[in-house]
């Protein structure tokens, strides 16, 4: 099979990063599709259009900024508006170095072990 061949290419392709199409075998938490994330993505596809103009690149950046936001607090199992209060309300009273405390994943642990002693 000659080497210009589209499959012979492809071939060539995967055994050059074997290590990386079959690591999923081996690391359980990696999934076989990328359904996940389409799925996240879906309300940003589908509001393209209205979109489109976001009056300029930076308020398309921090468009993009809040839409990975909301996104990570939803892939953690945190309600998106009572993250995004509680951090805003909290933000200015953190020091840089504690700022990581206030991610999803921290604050939901954090917020399930206040409600856990107030219960």
């Amino acid at each position: 099979m000659s080497t210009k061949n589209p499959v012979a290419q492809a071939m060539n392709y995967f055994l050059r990063r074997a290590d990386t199409f079959t690591r999923f075998l081996t690391e359980g938490r990696i999934c076989l599709t990328n359904n996940a994330a389409e799925r996240a993505l879906r309300g940003i596809a589908l509001g393209r259009k209205a979109w489109l103009f976001a009056g300029s690149d930076r308020g398309g950046e921090r468009a993009a900024a809040m839409y990975s936001l909301i996104v990570s607090a939803r892939m953690n199992d945190v309600d998106p508006q009572a993250w995004l209060a509680d951090v805003l309300a909290r933000i200015n009273d953190i020091p840089n170095p504690r700022l990581h405390e206030l991610l999803p994943w921290h604050w939901k642990a954090r917020h399930h072990d206040h409600n856990t002693i107030a219960a």
